[in-house]
């Protein structure tokens, strides 16, 4: 799929759910404070990849695209 396909893809209304550990977080989320390392967090993207949220649980981030009413999608 070319690379202009991924940036239009589910229109702001597809999201997913990726695990990550802490030391992945600042490429994901540039903005964000250190932690400590080797932690496992949850993250919530949108279908082209930018970053919504940062969690320690899966159920939040799942709640967070609920609230947004974002469906959320399984990708391997």
């Amino acid at each position: 799929m070319p690379d202009a396909a991924f940036l239009q893809l589910g229109d702001g209304k597809v999201a997913y759910i990726r695990k990550i550990d802490s030391d992945d977080v600042g490429s994901l989320f540039p903005g964000a404070p250190h932690l400590a390392p080797g932690l496992k967090l949850w993250a919530l993207l949108a279908a082209d990849g930018t970053p919504i949220m940062l969690t320690d649980s899966r159920e939040a981030a799942l709640a967070n695209a609920q609230e947004a009413d974002l469906t959320t999608v399984s990708v391997h």
